[in-house]
């Protein structure tokens, strides 16, 4: 059965990792009750005396303090999407087991990468490099509520003071770089509503949308080399709304537009780039987040990628590393599992990979 806010779970943090993640999954934490995860990973840090640790809602901060030359970050996000409602479904809670391969909700996104931090959070008693370690809340959801974001704003000196920082989202074991910007656009439409049997009376305006659809469809996404790593674009309708009644020439047409641009523009460039693929259409951005660049000529990120024999990709969605690269901190995505099971009625993960990612932070920190 899984975990309700009123208990607060033992974690066993010097066990097997993937059993740790089965542990991690079985609290329920979809975003907006995460309250009963966060008391659990608290009560392990806060058992751990090597560690300082600070609450903040329901994120947690445990940092070392051992005056090493550099200090790096090492996060992660405790909530998770909905549960699904497909019957039969094995991306739920609890968890289960099929040999070495574990499924349930948030098996890939990310309770496996958030095992690895405690792990290496209670093993790690002396490690090359300061660590902070981050689990936050919120990340499912709009931007707004995200637990990082209110890190940042309540307890900036507690991130600012790292040179480099991992998010340990779903990778496969590759090392992501940085990470594309995003932004939506409402382009509308109007006309003049009319009986559909009577059609010349009105102007249609989803009609009027075809001009924007042609476009978008005609658009050839960019592909951009940002420092090493190139970083493929995409602009696409994802969205209409029109119409009232299926008797009514409809006088209003919406368009949801999404761009995904590389780490190299500005929010304002992107926002630039696509108003004059849409010139002469009202044009609404209603969302923006700026991407990150990957930093991989960092030193930090240097000796990273060669510690644990990844490749480095490029990050096409949006991630957190976007806010550390706000903070001036270049960050990494590096973690268990495939993110294209992200979300699914199928998440899983196996074993192997959560031990392995463990292995290879395991050999760069110690």
């Amino acid at each position: 059965m899984s975990t309700t806010s009123s208990e607060t779970l033992s974690l066993d943090l010097r066990g097997d990792v993937a059993h740790l993640t089965a542990a991690l999954m079985d609290i329920e934490s979809v975003s907006g009750i995460e309250t009963a995860i966060a008391d659990a990973v608290e009560a392990a840090l806060r058992a751990l005396p090597h560690l300082s640790v600070l609450r903040d809602g329901d994120a947690i901060v445990a940092r070392t303090s051992l005056g090493r030359a550099q200090r790096v970050v090492l996060a992660g996000h405790l909530d998770t999407v909905p549960l699904p409602t497909t019957p039969g479904s094995r991306g739920t809670v609890p968890s289960s087991w099929d040999g070495e391969t574990l499924y349930g909700r948030g098996a890939t996104d990310m309770k496996g990468g958030v095992a690895v931090q405690l792990a290496l959070a209670a093993a790690l008693t002396e490690p090359n490099a300061d660590v902070t370690y981050v689990f936050y809340d919120h990340e499912e959801v709009e931007a707004s509520l995200s637990g990082l974001g209110r890190l940042v704003d309540h307890h900036p000196e507690l991130l600012t003071d790292a040179s480099f920082a991992i998010l340990l989202e779903p990778t496969n074991g590759a090392v992501e770089g940085g990470c594309n910007g995003t932004m939506r656009f409402k382009v509308t439409t109007t006309g003049r509503a009319a009986h559909s049997a009577r059609a010349w009376m009105g102007e249609n305006a989803i009609h009027k949308a075809a001009p924007i659809l042609t476009r978008l469809a005609a658009h050839e996404p960019a592909t951009i080399h940002v420092d090493g790593l190139d970083y493929r674009e995409s602009l696409n309708a994802v969205r209409i709304h029109g119409g009232v009644a299926g008797n009514v020439i409809p006088d209003h047409c919406e368009v949801e537009v999404n761009y995904r641009f590389a780490p190299s523009r500005s929010i304002e460039e992107a926002d630039a780039y696509v108003r004059e693929l849409l010139e002469g259409f009202d044009v609404e951005r209603t969302d923006a987040a700026a991407g990150a660049r990957p930093g991989l000529d960092v030193p930090a990120a240097a000796s990273f990628v060669a510690a644990v024999g990844a490749r480095a990709l490029p990050k096409y969605g949006w991630t957190d590393v976007a806010r550390f690269s706000a903070l001036g901190i270049p960050a990494v995505n590096f973690g268990p599992g495939d993110a294209l099971l992200a979300h699914s009625d199928n998440e899983h993960v196996e074993a192997a990979a959560i031990r392995e990612c463990l292995a290879a932070l395991t050999r760069w920190l110690a």
